[in-house]
């Protein structure tokens, strides 16, 4: 990847090496600060790539006699680089110097680093992504100084199961080689397929949120394996011989040969990197199990279509698979009135009753739509015309231009609104004064980890599912808007927060129930959870997706950032490319295939100012 560092680009080309010429470059300095000449003929070189995000060219040094012994492909240096010093990693070891150049030296010997093949992996996942290998190659680093790794005891084997277990065998057939998805219930242990994967050697997991993996990895510590959690034991990971547990960023993880790896909740949209570059962590582990040829397992209760087209599809017995699934309560609110607010018979019942019951509405604050008591008139803000929302101390916010004014009409001058679409501070008010007890509130900015707590009730975002560890019941209050949200994947992330609730409640033996109020009882997201089919969701999506065009019938990078309209006018579409747009800002770049639309990226120059590419965006 060659690049001026005074110009920002982007280039995908292979990887070029330079030394640094003369009028920049005329001493070597040692470790010691000492100034001197270094013949070229028969020292050890090395090639390295600076942790610069906006220089993607590697540069050639000098190895110092006394720290060739430490060298390898992966080390952390410390190099000079136009007149500062900064980081690197080794890219290449001993390779031919270029000649009539004089080279530095390295500046330093930090410690250990990724293993060679996560360097070939960075590159891929930079042009997969139109990113920059350093940013890839930072999360595949330790947080802190590694001089040592710990070496490897005995191998333990893992413990056997007692008796049959249709999950493990399942798992079994699964790892047999290649890329397969495995289906299980939502209340289903997952314990099972780490323990059919371990057989084969320390494996690769990585799961969606880091307490999943933490609880799964202590787990299989505790049954006497290895286990590294990342990040805190990375230099345990990168020995190579403990079983490596992770979030998202475990799809870098430092293990240099696993035996196998473990996607787990494939679908859930956490494994997908927010800032750009926006790999995602699925994606990434099945091409470095390709790559390394070993087997991949992804495993989901409602699988993706990315998932579905990745390999073979392996499921549970369908008595199994139902047992596996709540009983599902679809409270159908067509036949009541508009504004009859939130609170259904059915939820009333529920919510009397001596069970745990937890609330759930996407939809934070006070309120999100109001109206005026005298004139009627929506309250609308008065810069943008944008919906304004109530705020937990009665002002009216604007989400658009961020304008706040006092609760004022600025129609009549009315001071009496009426709530039209209340958000959970204040549904938590008025279920309250319902149940006349305390009501928790949970949100991903306020309350605490109820799971252990005596409160009975809890109302909250989709951010209490993680909080609240066992429930009697999960009500939606108006799951309609998950349904009718406008994203392409409204119905996959509809079903996944369904799956979230299922494990709250536990299976159908455990008697818990999801109670779901809706307009649309026959929605396929509904109709799926309620017979534990999820094929109804992924059969429709994918012939919703295909008349659309929408991924992964077709593959997609949105354009936004103050230099999106300078890149969209210099970029030049090749055939089977088209540019979309724009929409609010922004443009859709749109190919049949990732090879198309990533060398298209790839050969486009990029202009100076913000400029945000977001390959495969989960949401537009």
């Amino acid at each position: 990847m060659a690049a001026d560092p005074q110009q920002p680009s982007l280039s995908f080309d292979p990887p070029q090496s330079e030394g640094l010429s003369e009028p920049d470059i005329e001493i070597t300095i040692s470790p010691d600060g000492i100034v001197a000449d270094i013949d070229l003929f028969d020292q050890h070189v090395v090639r390295v790539r600076p942790d610069v995000p906006a220089i993607d060219k590697t540069f050639d040094y000098l190895v110092p006699p006394q720290m060739s012994e430490q060298i390898r492909v992966g080390t952390i240096v410390r190099i000079a680089l136009h007149g500062r010093r900064v980081g690197g990693w080794v890219v290449e070891d001993r390779v031919e110097p270029p000649k009539g150049v004089k080279l530095q030296s390295l500046a330093k010997v930090s410690g250990w680093g990724p293993p060679p093949e996560l360097f070939d992996l960075a590159d891929w996942a930079s042009w997969r992504w139109a990113g920059r290998p350093a940013a890839l190659l930072n999360t595949a680093s330790p947080s802190t100084v590694v001089r040592g790794l710990p070496r490897a005891p005995a191998r333990t084997p893992p413990p056997a199961l007692i008796g049959s277990d249709e999950v493990h065998d399942l798992a079994q057939e699964a790892l047999a080689g290649g890329v397969a998805t495995l289906r299980i219930a939502p209340a289903v242990d997952p314990y099972p397929v780490l323990l059919a994967a371990a057989a084969l050697g320390p494996i690769l997991v990585a799961a969606p949120v880091a307490s999943m993996a933490r609880h799964l990895g202590v787990r299989l510590r505790r049954a006497g394996l290895p286990v590294a959690l990342l990040p805190d034991d990375w230099s345990l990971a990168r020995a190579g011989w403990a079983n490596v547990f992770g979030s998202r960023s475990a799809a870098f993880a430092p293990i240099a040969s696993p035996a196998a790896i473990v996607v787990l909740d494939e679908h859930d949209e956490s494994f997908q990197q927010e800032q750009a570059p926006t790999w995602n962590a699925r994606d990434v582990l099945v091409e470095r199990a390709r790559r390394a040829g070993i087997p991949c397992l992804l495993v989901s209760p409602t699988p993706s279509l990315e998932a579905l087209d990745a390999g073979r599809l392996i499921t549970q017995s369908r008595s199994a698979e139902r047992a596996g699934w709540p009983l599902v309560d679809l409270v159908d609110r067509r036949d009541e009135p508009p504004g009859s607010g939130l609170f259904s018979e059915r939820l009333v019942d529920a919510l009397r009753s001596d069970g745990r019951v937890v609330c759930i509405l996407n939809r934070k604050g006070r309120s999100r739509l109001s109206s005026c008591a005298a004139c009627g008139e929506v309250a609308a803000c008065e810069k943008c015309a944008a919906a304004v929302v109530q705020g937990d101390d009665g002002a009216l916010v604007c989400l658009r231009c961020d304008t706040v004014r006092p609760l004022l009409c600025v129609k009549c001058g009315g001071t009496k609104m009426k709530n039209l679409r209340a958000g959970v501070n204040r549904v938590r008010e008025e279920l309250e004064a319902l149940v006349r007890e305390p009501v928790a509130e949970l949100t991903a900015e306020r309350g605490t980890d109820a799971g252990g707590t005596g409160t009975r009730v809890i109302v909250g975002t989709e951010a209490a599912l993680y909080r609240v560890h066992n429930a009697d019941v999960v009500a939606f209050l108006d799951f309609d808007q998950e349904l009718l949200a406008p994203r392409y994947r409204a119905a996959e992330e509809a079903m996944a927060l369904l799956v979230r609730a299922a494990r709250v409640v536990g299976g159908r033996e455990g008697g818990g129930r999801l109670l779901v109020q809706t307009r649309l009882p026959h929605h396929e997201v509904l109709q799926g959870a309620l017979l534990a089919e999820p094929t109804r969701v992924s059969d429709a999506e994918r012939a919703r997706r295909e008349s659309l065009g929408f991924p992964p019938a077709k593959v997609m990078a949105l354009i936004s950032g103050a230099a999106a309209e300078a890149w969209v006018n210099a970029f030049v579409a090749p055939i089977g490319v088209d540019v979309l747009g724009p929409a609010d800002g922004r443009w859709i770049v749109r190919a049949s295939d990732h090879d198309t639309l990533c060398n298209a990226l790839a050969a486009a120059s990029r202009p100076s100012g913000r400029l945000r590419i977001e390959v495969d965006p989960l949401r537009f």
